[in-house]
């Protein structure tokens, strides 16, 4: 008889907590979907990045003139071609002594800009080496030692007696002051081609040697500096054109610089330029974009 009593009394009692576990476990559901614990956050999409790139459009031509009348020399010309897309600069000294025939009349660099300044300049390399040149930046002494500052001078080798200047077949650092002590300095054994074919080099090693990151990360300083000691008619809808061309190129170029000698004959003292010359950096440097693209 014991025993069938606590048969009796086992079922109901699994019955009721069975029932309770359901009526706990329904509550918990309920409180766990409600409060939504546990719920895994949905994948959202990524955001895009967008990097900076550059296009052919991006190339650009400027004619760079040191002037400075203080050093009894004639200006110093280079030419910069820029080419972003293909992360590459060129860099050409045009002997200031140079003549062409524009316009039926025989004429000098040298006296077009003195007469003309530095748009009549720009019309003689176009004229001269048949490329478009797309702007100038003409630099007295301050605006060329703040240009050296913002690229960090220079380490060159000098094998020329100037003075103040160590002459020694090794490289020295130079300083924005002795860059111009160098550029302008007017008695290179070579004559007015030398001169412009070391301005030029110097140009070149000198973007070398340069932080390209650094440079890109204060390009908006950079450009509002120099802006406003030289004389150029480079604007800032022109800077803000080719700002994102130019910087990617300063951050993912490595020896992105080249500078050539140029080519010609020299003629009772005056220096013709050969035209083949220029037909050869426009095949290299200024093919147009359809042509590559």
């Amino acid at each position: 008889m014991s025993n069938k009593k606590s048969g009796r009394i086992a079922v109901p009692f699994l019955l009721t907590i069975f029932i309770g576990l359901i009526l706990i476990g329904g509550a918990a559901i309920f409180i766990y979907s409600y409060f939504e614990l546990g719920k895994e956050d949905e994948l959202k999409e990524p955001i895009a990045r967008s990097a900076a790139t550059a296009s052919y459009e991006d190339s650009h031509t400027i004619l760079f003139i040191i002037d400075l009348p203080e050093e009894n020399c004639s200006s110093t010309f280079v030419l910069m071609r820029s080419v972003p897309k293909e992360k590459k600069i060129l860099y050409v000294g045009i002997p200031s002594n140079s003549i062409a025939v524009i316009n039926d009349k025989q004429t000098g660099l040298k006296e077009t800009y003195e007469r003309g300044g530095a748009d009549a300049a720009v019309e003689f390399a176009e004229q001269t080496l048949g490329v478009e040149v797309d702007k100038y930046m003409t630099f007295d002494r301050e605006a060329f030692l703040k240009f050296c500052d913002i690229m960090g001078g220079v380490t060159y080798a000098i094998n020329a007696d100037i003075p103040g200047i160590q002459e020694t077949n090794a490289e020295q650092y130079l300083s924005g002051s002795k860059i111009l002590k160098v550029i302008t300095y007017p008695f290179f054994s070579g004559g007015e081609e030398q001169r412009a074919y070391t301005a030029s080099s110097i140009f070149s090693s000198m973007m070398n040697q340069a932080d390209g990151k650094r440079l890109a990360d204060n390009l908006d300083t950079s450009f509002t500096n120099l802006v406003n000691l030289t004389e150029t008619d480079i604007t800032a809808v022109d800077y803000k054109d080719k700002k994102t061309g130019t910087k990617y190129m300063l951050e993912n170029g490595m020896t992105i610089a080249r500078f050539r000698a140029i080519t010609g004959t020299n003629a009772s003292g005056s220096f013709i330029i050969d035209k083949a010359f220029g037909e050869e950096i426009k095949k290299e440097y200024f093919t147009v974009a359809e042509d590559k693209e």
